[in-house]
């Protein structure tokens, strides 16, 4: 892979159309989203520098002392609230949603619920003076994610002097909990990626709770197995579908708890179901690169069209494997081989960088080469320190809620198969960390032959395949916003799909979530906010809508296949093989 080196500056754009009400909240969240392969360098180098003063803070500061005035004035009105706060007179209250103050205490008790009124208003105000000295984007984004972290370090609901929650528990349990936790705590410090535990380690075992539609490895390289599920029905589509998922994680994202599995539920609809197994790589294979990855997907195709005696598969990638397989459609369309894809299906994953969020405005070229060379000393990037990134990014959701759960109160953290998952990491080869940076900083996939994939250059607007594109409203590292411009990238008819949720359980959304909705529109104008101005909700998941979108692309019905494989690719070991296994 090449691509174009780009200039630093991120160019301003339009502001998308104002939102409707009921989505202005979960709009609003997404816009601290960071994209994924500009995480990829806080993940090299650590997040201890985002903490770091540097230029934005300086550039702050000498806003502040140009705007005395507006600062004062801020002052004044939070020495008043407190003075309320005080008297007891204050109308400051948290929101219902907010579950760090959930426990009766912080209102029963005046001083707690004092403590709680006067962190608020500190907050209110330290984020009002941000926005009042107007600094350009880059910067903004910035000190805003230090804000953020700031305050939700400072949150009274963190200390275990005063929380009620940890007094509880330490008179419940004689004392136990103290140590409990102070024992988790030391565990969880001793280790990457030094972040409180979000399950315990032996909550689940894979082939045993997770992973478990029934199947066969019938190909292997040392890049990736390819696994084939059993059909379910007596029919199934005559073209299979080939699920790649991304190469920082593992692929049972797809195949989780038995009603909670795409694979599982795919298969009872009567789809030929297939899933590339990335190998976990280490020092040795720190030259695997995107056409290392785009090669392999290329083999799994042609190997899945072969033991299905189908002329045609489709693909459904996920996060940084759709931007591989979003190459390598390229790369087939190029080389006269479009034919053998029948749709291609990006779920929560981003082509265009172009302003996405907190992570774009971290990086700069020299950060980009220093995050390349850490990881190429190493030989691989560590998924632990990207677990670490996804979880300052939401700090009070995946940092102090297991802070205050796991060592004030002394509890083991409740088994969630997600999260399970998110801590069984895996690592990144030198050479794809590398050629996801240089994607990112040029932002590549969108001018055509700017970059290349297999020796064929990138042109996106030539994959005229039929294209579904799913995003999470609320994900914090794959903006909605970002993902929605794929629409404009990708060539033939594209169907845009909103889904409740963030980056992960917008994908884990089986049909029996009570809570689950999704957005579609007639058309895909320019703008975000023009489509979901015309957006209309729609209950229930998204799954059973991709899987009709999909039937209608996949060739009909034929008798199931008697048995997995085919001559030449017999099964191997069962699902989900051995690569997934491998820490």
């Amino acid at each position: 892979m090449t691509a174009k080196p780009a200039d630093e500056s991120v160019p301003s754009e339009p502001a998308d159309e104002p939102v409707p009400s009921e989505a202005a909240g979960e709009f609003a969240a997404a816009e601290l989203a960071g994209a994924l392969d500009l995480l990829l360098s806080d993940a090299a180098l650590g997040m201890l520098r985002r903490f770091r003063p540097d230029a934005a803070t300086l550039r702050l500061a000498l806003r502040l002392a140009r705007h005395p005035q507006a600062v004062a004035r801020r002052a004044r009105s939070l020495a008043a609230e407190l003075g309320q706060v005080a008297a007891g007179k204050s109308a400051i209250t948290a929101s219902p949603r907010d579950r760090r103050f959930a426990d009766p205490a912080w209102q029963d008790n005046p001083l707690l619920r004092r403590a709680v009124q006067a962190y608020l208003a500190a907050g209110q105000t330290a984020q009002a003076i941000l926005g009042d000295v107007r600094l350009d984007w880059r910067d903004n984004e910035r000190l805003s994610f230090l804000l953020m972290n700031l305050i939700a370090a400072a949150a009274p609901s963190n200390n275990p002097v005063i929380s009620p929650v940890a007094w509880k528990a330490l008179i419940d349990t004689g004392g136990l909990s103290a140590v409990r936790g102070i024992r988790a705590l030391l565990s969880d410090m001793a280790t990457a990626p030094r972040i409180p535990a979000m399950v315990a380690p032996d909550a689940f075992e894979v082939g045993r709770d997770l992973a478990v539609t029934p199947g066969a490895v019938v190909a292997s390289s040392e890049v990736f197995e390819l696994i084939q599920y059993q059909p379910a029905t007596a029919t199934v589509h005559r073209f299979p579908l080939l699920i790649v998922p991304p190469m920082i994680n593992k692929f049972y994202l797809t195949d989780l708890a038995p009603g909670r599995s795409m694979v599982e539920f795919l298969v009872g609809q009567g789809h030929q179901v297939f899933v590339i197994s990335w190998r976990n790589p280490d020092a040795r294979h720190r030259d695997w690169d995107t056409d290392t990855y785009g090669g392999a997907v290329v083999d799994a195709l042609s190997a899945v069209r072969h033991i299905s005696k189908a002329p045609k598969a489709s693909i459904c990638a996920l996060c940084s494997g759709g931007v591989i397989s979003s190459m390598v459609s390229a790369h087939l369309t190029a080389t006269g081989r479009s034919a053998e894809l029948a749709s291609l299906c990006l779920g929560v994953t981003v082509l265009d960088q172009a302003r996405a969020g907190t992570a774009a405005a971290m990086i700069d070229g020299r950060t980009a080469e220093a995050a390349i060379l850490a990881s190429r000393r190493r030989g691989y990037l560590d998924g632990r320190a990207l677990a670490e990134v996804f979880a300052w990014l939401r700090p009070d959701d995946l940092i102090w809620n297991y802070w205050v759960n796991n060592y004030l109160q002394g509890r083991t953290p409740p088994p969630f198969d997600v999260l399970y998952w998110n801590a069984d990491t895996t690592r990144l080869p030198a050479a794809l960390h590398r050629d996801f940076i240089e994607l990112a900083l040029a932002n590549a996939l969108i001018k055509p032959g700017a970059a290349t994939m297999l020796g064929s250059p990138v042109d996106l607007s030539k994959v005229d395949v039929d294209s579904y594109v799913v995003a999470g409203i609320a994900d914090h590292i794959c903006p909605w916003q970002s993902c929605y411009r794929s629409t404009q990238l990708l060539g033939g008819t594209v169907r845009f799909v909103l889904s409740t949720s963030g980056h992960i359980a917008s994908m884990v959304n089986p049909p029996a979530n009570p809570k689950a909705t999704f957005r579609t529109a007639p058309s895909h104008p320019a703008q975000p906010g023009d489509w979901l101005w015309e957006a209309v909700a729609e209950k229930g998941s998204w799954w059973p809508d991709y899987s009709a979108w999909l039937a209608e692309r996949s060739g009909g019905l034929k008798k199931r296949p008697g048995a997995l494989g085919r001559k030449g690719s017999p099964p191997m070991d069962p699902a989900p093989g051995s690569y997934v296994l491998d820490r």
